[in-house]
């Protein structure tokens, strides 16, 4: 699990393709290395991977062939910056909400409004179906950062940004059309998925009391 607070950013040093897989690895900051093992899990920008390799600061990853199709890691080329987080320990504080590291699908930048201070982003969902869980005030994952939903009209919606999150994460340097990772918040499609089912169920009584009425 993780926390939607990102650690640090890295870049990508090394990646070598495979078919239908990819192996990237990273320059791990300092600050992240205490403790890392193979088998860990790593956040990379909201993606949970498991480290394969360690060789020093450098740090090797796995990205399957369904990680490679839904998320925006099979897009990055070396040199490249992401997002990290370590898993978090039982016991760590919670600053943003909690994440899974599961990607369920992707965003494009449609608009950047940036004033002295403020810094407003608009995203397009490539899945319109999943805007039902997209609700203003709600809890969201970019790009692994726990972040606020501010409007939602359609297949749209905007978050914003303070300065401490655009220092700390890649979104600060994000131009229109960067295809961004997005993870729901599991509690509210849990909710959402919920009362849908019981409004469903409810439906379909009515309707057999009718046709018996009848």
């Amino acid at each position: 699990m993780f926390t939607g607070i990102v650690q640090g950013k890295a870049p990508i040093v090394a990646i070598e393709e495979k078919t239908h897989f990819r192996i990237h690895t990273v320059k791990f900051p300092a600050e992240l290395l205490p403790g890392i093992e193979t088998g860990a899990s790593v956040s990379h920008n909201g993606c949970c991977l498991t480290v394969t390799k360690i060789d020093g600061d450098l740090v090797s990853f796995d990205l399957m062939k369904e990680t490679l199709r839904l998320t925006n890691l099979g897009e990055l080329k070396v040199g490249d910056i992401v997002n990290l987080e370590r898993a978090a320990k039982f016991g760590d504080e919670i600053g943003g909400h909690l994440m899974s590291g599961h990607i369920i699908t992707t965003a494009e930048i449609a608009k950047i409004f940036t004033s002295e201070n403020n810094h407003e982003i608009w995203f397009r969902v490539h899945d319109k179906q999943l805007m039902k869980y997209i609700l203003h005030k709600g809890f969201i994952g970019i790009d692994g950062i726990s972040l606020t939903i501010g409007d939602v009209v359609n297949n749209r919606f905007c978050v914003h940004l303070i300065p401490e999150t655009l220092e700390r994460t890649t979104l600060g340097k994000k131009r229109l059309g960067a295809k961004i990772n997005i993870e729901i918040d599991p509690q509210t499609q849990a909710v959402v998925d919920t009362v849908e089912r019981v409004m469903a169920q409810q439906e379909q009584t009515k309707l057999l009391i009718q046709a018996e009425e009848q």
